[in-house]
């Protein structure tokens, strides 16, 4: 069967009716504007992003109207894009298409993530000549998570996967297959998720979310940024965390190696993530965390961070909606 225009734009509304999503507006460089139309949040197949994995990728949240630590998830975006040899828009102009976009939403919460790719023009394994680079904006939903995660906890394993080499591990791209095995592995086995080890034996990271533990001694430990991805959201959480220092929750705070024993050793364990925030782990491979329930640092810091998300002006964009 032959299809045409209309053809095409019918089908694409019907797979959206059958299967229903959170979409809200998407900004296309390819289209030159934004539409709101699930349906049309469409790219071209020979997009090199799409059959190469030649792209990279950011997300910020969006809370009571306002983008939060927009500037941090760029400087990440800009970084990931130039170890992937990949052309932006001017920041500026980045940043006001993703706050036009969310305006064009008219959502007050949810989650704006935004791309680069290399453009369409040929299935080659290089871009083709002449290939117009492509950013797109989309306002969404955002990821969710079942509640039990941070009243009960998660159960964790150690992947079989092995970890990403450093220069993917710390570049954002399209390219999550062994984030997505690692997660059917945990699932296919009852679990909610896996943790990588480096070949040193060094806690690494999860699927797409930071570790970090707090030691038997109060100190919170989260592993170096060498070798993994440096999250937005950990990075804010560690500088927010000095303030559980004088509530006496904590000791310290460092960065560094952590020993897979030391990591099964300690008093608390957790996934930091722009969409989990803050998840207390409570089992790991099958032997408790600790006490084996959520402790008190996790829910101390998840507080700490919706706080930041609402009240931190210097982090936060107004919408002009």
């Amino acid at each position: 069967m032959i299809l045409n225009a209309d053809d095409v734009l019918e089908r694409l509304r019907a797979l959206r009716a059958r299967q229903p999503v959170k979409f809200w507006a998407l900004y296309s460089s390819q289209l030159g504007g934004i539409v709101t139309d699930p349906a049309l949040m469409v790219l071209p197949f020979d997009d090199h992003m799409v059959h190469r994995g030649h792209g990279v990728f950011d997300t910020a949240a969006l809370v009571d109207g306002k983008i939060y630590d927009l500037e941090a998830h760029l400087d990440r975006f800009v970084r990931s894009a130039r170890t992937s040899k990949l052309a932006l828009p001017a920041r500026e102009e980045m940043r006001d298409i993703v706050v036009r976009t969310t305006a064009a939403s008219a959502r007050r919460d949810g989650s704006i993530r935004y791309w680069a790719s290399a453009g369409p023009g040929s299935l080659g394994l290089t871009p083709a000549a002449g290939a117009a680079p492509g950013f797109f904006v989309m306002v969404f939903a955002g990821l969710s998570y079942p509640e039990a995660w941070y009243t009960e906890g998660l159960r964790v394993m150690t992947t079989t996967y092995p970890i990403k080499p450093p220069l993917y591990a710390v570049t954002k791209s399209t390219n999550y297959l062994p984030n997505v095995l690692m997660q059917l592995e945990a699932q296919e086995r009852g679990l909610d998720n896996g943790i990588f080890v480096d070949e040193a034996g060094h806690v690494g990271e999860s699927s797409n979310m930071n570790v970090a533990f707090v030691t038997q001694d109060g100190v919170l430990r989260h592993p170096r940024f060498e070798h993994i991805l440096a999250g937005c959201t950990s990075l804010r959480l560690l500088a927010l965390a000095t303030g559980l220092v004088p509530r006496k929750l904590i000791g310290d705070v460092q960065v560094c190696d952590i020993p897979v024993a030391e990591a099964r050793a300690a008093r608390e364990m957790m996934l930091f993530g722009s969409s989990v925030k803050v998840a207390p782990v409570v089992e790991w491979d099958g032997k408790p965390i600790g006490a084996g329930a959520p402790g008190p640092v996790a829910r101390a810091l998840r507080e700490l961070l919706e706080q930041d998300m609402r009240t931190a002006r210097e982090r936060l964009i107004d919408v002009p909606y």
